[in-house]
């Protein structure tokens, strides 16, 4: 009887897994479209393509060294593509390939982050190129340290010190926004965007509601990526936890738009769609180091506290020149530092202090890292179009098609 109550509960949680690891991946669509929308016409087709093309890459990387570096084990998944339990029976309750998947959409996610800050002016292969050291080594050694539980450096484990991170603010979120930092500073800004006196013009996105859509679809796979990382289901504790994870994660991207809303109406005396739309996302990234202890109220505030704070930090980067076209910077990064500051507000296994040093650990590794390879791509093969080519769009430069012809004047 025992037995079969196992295999039940093995069942469940397995598919659960699954099913929250699909919605993840789904974010990759969410993602696309939201960079989709916010670029020019003339560089739609590249930026999709590079979120596709991330993508496989990242599923590919992973699966060859990035999970072995990560978590152990030998390469190609050998060591978890038995029938065997992840683990001992004991310690957990899904299948180990399960584990695996559920990863490699975590991974390929904070890639994705990467695409839209370097939009509409970097070379499609170098950003490719990035890719496949980013998700293969760079993203693997940050989380071995922080969900993989080794030592960093050899030293010490980030959860002795009061790290806690649940769904990946830092480790994911913040990861990625480190890479795209490094990226935009090497990279420069898009031509005509910083004017000589210092003003700095707008440059809008060609298709608004597809990046309405973009983040709809990541509201709803972000369901997945922090309801999953409760890891199971089949328990009434456990589904209590996912409820609540659930319910928390919504309020937040809730809190996150209106807040942003309200403040770029102050800000602007308009209501702005865009940051709108980045209020919701930051909403999310904050709640996502922590969506399982604060009440609705609390993940609320917490959301409109990083739905707030997008909206200067979007100004403040431009005013800095750090030329951001969909504001993954922002979002993914100032936000997901906020949502890691955030967690010992209502998590006593946390700290202050270990929270910032798992904070900068990160972000340091990440942006240095990041910062020699996309500086050794520069040297050696190049990562920005041409003045020419930028103007005429990286489309045709790059995919030699556009996404819309039929509306190109010749």
């Amino acid at each position: 009887m025992e037995d079969n109550i196992f295999q039940l509960q093995y069942a469940l949680d397995t598919f659960y897994f699954l099913i929250c690891g699909a919605l993840v991946m789904w974010m990759a669509a969410g993602f696309a479209m939201l960079e989709a929308g916010l670029v020019r016409a003339k560089n739609t087709t590249e930026i999709l393509l590079k979120n596709v093309a991330l993508y496989a890459v990242s599923c590919t990387m992973y699966m060859i060294c990035g999970y072995m570096i990560m978590y152990g084990g030998d390469l190609f998944l050998s060591s978890i593509t038995g029938d065997g339990v992840a683990g001992a029976e004991e310690a957990a309750t899904y299948a180990p390939s399960a584990d695996f998947f559920f990863q490699v959409v975590f991974v390929a996610t904070a890639m994705s982050i990467v695409s839209g800050a370097v939009a509409e002016r970097m070379k499609l292969w170098a950003f490719l190129a990035f890719a496949v050291v980013m998700t293969g080594f760079i993203y693997p050694m940050e989380g071995s340290w922080t969900w993989g539980g080794n030592a960093v450096f050899g030293m010490y484990t980030l959860g002795d010190l009061g790290f806690s991170d649940f769904a990946g603010s830092g480790i994911v979120h913040m990861a990625g926004a480190a890479a795209a930092l490094a990226g935009v500073i090497l990279l420069g800004a898009r031509k005509g965007k910083y004017g000589p006196q210092g003003q700095i013009n707008a440059i809008p996105g060609a298709n608004l509601p597809l990046a309405t859509l973009g983040t709809f679809i990541l509201w709803m796979g972000w369901f997945g990526f922090n309801g999953g990382s409760v890891l199971a289901t089949a328990s009434v504790e456990s589904a209590n936890s996912v409820a609540v994870v659930f319910m928390n994660t919504n309020a937040a991207a809730a809190g996150g738009l209106i807040a942003a809303l309200l403040v770029a109406k102050i800000m602007f005396g308009k209501a702005d769609l865009t940051m709108a739309l980045n209020g919701a996302l930051a909403g999310l990234v904050a709640i996502t180091a922590e969506p399982s202890t604060p009440t609705a109220l609390q993940s609320t505030l917490f959301g409109g506290i990083g739905g707030a704070l997008v909206v200067f930090s979007i100004v403040t980067l431009d005013k800095l020149k750090i030329d951001d076209p969909v504001g993954a910077i922002s979002v993914h990064g100032v936000v997901g530092l906020l949502g890691l500051l955030l967690v010992p507000l209502t998590n006593d296994g946390s700290s202050f202090s270990g929270q910032l040093i798992g904070a900068v650990t990160i972000f340091g590794w990440v942006f240095v890292t990041s910062l020699i390879v996309w500086g050794v791509l520069k040297a050696v093969m190049g990562i920005r179009v041409s003045e020419e080519e930028e103007y005429e769009g990286v489309d045709l430069a790059e995919c030699g098609m556009e996404a819309y012809p039929e509306f190109t004047t010749k």
